[in-house]
This record gives structure tokens, C-alpha cells and sequence, in this order.
């Protein structure tokens, strides 16, 4: 976007709402290059409401923890909210925002890493589809599950081969047959008294999280379970989730349909509001 506006004082130029910035200041075309096809890196991505986060603490944690996975070492949390609050500083009030996690020495090498960087962009927020939606299924096991990792082109695939079947979206079984998440999304059930999660390896998403706490607050109950396509006709429900949203309905995975049930939703936006915002 265009930083020049013609409503702007002679001489003076708006900053551009949206930024991208390595380590804190504007990242030139010399910094953006290097990432261009890199593969490994890792990143979180964040809803900003009011110039503040939800679970901020949770977006700190999982950057320490696939920093010290991917390169032995992690970046400290002071530095990481100093380079987010320079982000958001002179941009819009809302945004969506990405940090991505890199070493700038290059992907081809191994050995203690001497320096890491951040990437941080902005851009227009978002809260994801509206829904319901219907999710195909597609036996698939993410590499390093536990790290939301860049390598991950199996997402965009498996999306664009479940949309060419009829569907919006694909949701990934294991080898054993159990569900673990979406290609973007985690998943989540309703028993009709309880919300229950699918047990198998996947990523933890903050969102996810900070669901899961604010629900043990309101004293909702939530189990841990194994979820099979033969277990979906027992469900009374199931959601999407992602830092877009708490909850997005699905009608339908693979040929089985799925209930409505608003109230599980609602449930599940009312434990998003009561995680409070944080500044960085």
C-alpha cells in the first residue's frame, strides 16, 4: 500500500497502517530475500485488538519452545515484545500480525546457531469464515507437529484437493485412524455436555489454550479423547478453531453430518472474551 496521501501535510507522508520488520526496524528487500523459499523457520500468529493480544503469554511460550527445538537456543521474551510493540506502535488499532523465527546465516547448516532473528508483518485482522463447514478427510501426520513450523505445504494441498472434492476444508486423521486437527485449524467436539478434544499428535494452538483455560474457570467440563470417523455420529457438534476465531461450526466431515449446536459455540466465544487482552 501507498504511504504517500494527499491529505497529509506538504512535506510529510502517512506511515504505511501495515509494516513488515526485521528485528525492529523496516525490512528492506535484502532482508526479505533470504526467506523467500525458506523452509526452516518457525512462527505464531496473533488476532491484535486495541493495540493488545489474548494469551500473549502462550504466543512468548510457544516461540521459546520451537526456537529451542529448531535452533538450540531461544530469543528472550523482553526482546520479542519490544519488536512487536515497534510493529504495532504507529499502525491501526486492530491488525492481524505474524513473528516469524529465523536464522539469517541460512537453512543449510547445522551447529549452535550465533544469531536468530524476527520477522514481524502486519496486516488487515481478520476473524475467519463464517461457516458451517465441511471438512474432508485425508490420512496425514505433520512433521515436528509440535512446532508451527513454514514447511508446512501439505496444508494449501490437502485444502485445494478437498475444496476440488466438494468440500471447504480437509482435517487430517492419523495412521490410527484418529482425528488431530485441520490443515489451519485445531478441532474441537461436543459430547452435549462436554467439549472434548482429539488426542493424537498435532499442534497446540494458542487459541486452543486459552479456550481450554478460561473453560476450566467457567467450570465447563473437557475430556481427552481418541476420535475416530466412527465416533462422529455419537458427537453433538464440532468446531474449527484458529488465532482468527474460537469457533467456527462444521456441518459435515467426510459423508457424516454433524448438529448445529449454537450453544456449544457460544460457549466457546463466551471463554474467548473472558481471556483478557494484553499489551505486548
Amino acid at each position: 500500500m501507498n504511504a504517500h496521501s494527499t491529505n497529509a501535510p506538504e512535506g510529510r507522508t502517512r506511515p504505511a497502517p501495515y509494516v513488515a520488520q526485521r528485528d525492529g526496524r523496516t525490512a528492506t528487500a535484502e532482508d526479505l530475500a533470504p526467506l523467500a523459499f525458506a523452509g526452516y523457520a518457525h512462527f505464531t500468529a496473533m488476532q491484535v485488538r486495541d493495540h493488545q493480544v489474548r494469551g500473549l503469554d502462550l504466543h512468548l511460550a510457544r516461540l521459546r519452545a520451537a526456537s529451542t527445538e529448531l535452533f538450540g537456543r531461544a530469543l528472550p521474551d523482553d526482546l520479542i515484545r519490544s519488536h512487536l510493540r515497534t510493529a504495532l506502535q504507529s499502525g491501526p488499532a486492530d491488525v492481524s500480525l505474524t513473528a516469524t523465527v529465523y536464522a539469517p546465516g541460512g537453512e543449510f547448516t547445522a551447529g549452535p546457531e550465533a544469531d536468530l532473528s524476527v520477522l514481524v508483518r502486519t496486516g488487515p485482522p481478520a476473524s475467519g469464515p463464517t461457516g458451517p463447514l465441511s471438512l474432508g478427510t485425508v490420512e496425514y501426520e505433520r512433521v515436528l507437529p509440535q512446532v508451527k513450523h513454514v514447511g508446512e505445504v501439505a496444508k494449501t494441498y490437502y485444502l485445494r484437493q478437498a475444496v476440488g472434492e466438494g468440500f471447504d476444508d480437509a482435517a487430517f486423521v492419523d495412521r490410527r485412524g484418529r482425528f488431530s486437527e485441520a490443515t489451519i485449524w485445531n478441532l474441537a467436539f461436543w459430547d452435549g455436555e462436554a467439549v472434548v478434544w482429539p488426542t493424537a499428535a498435532m499442534l497446540g494452538g494458542t487459541m486452543m489454550q486459552t479456550v481450554r483455560r478460561q473453560l476450566d474457570r467457567l467450570g465447563i467440563p473437557q475430556h481427552d479423547r481418541e476420535i475416530t470417523l466412527d465416533d462422529l455420529p455419537a458427537l453433538a457438534g464440532a468446531v474449527v478453531m484458529n488465532s482468527w476465531t474460537p469457533g467456527v461450526a462444521v456441518h459435515r466431515i467426510g459423508a457424516v453430518a454433524l448438529p448445529a449446536a449454537p450453544s456449544f459455540l457460544d460457549l466457546l466465544h463466551r471463554a474467548h472474551q473472558a481471556e483478557p487482552l494484553t499489551s505486548p
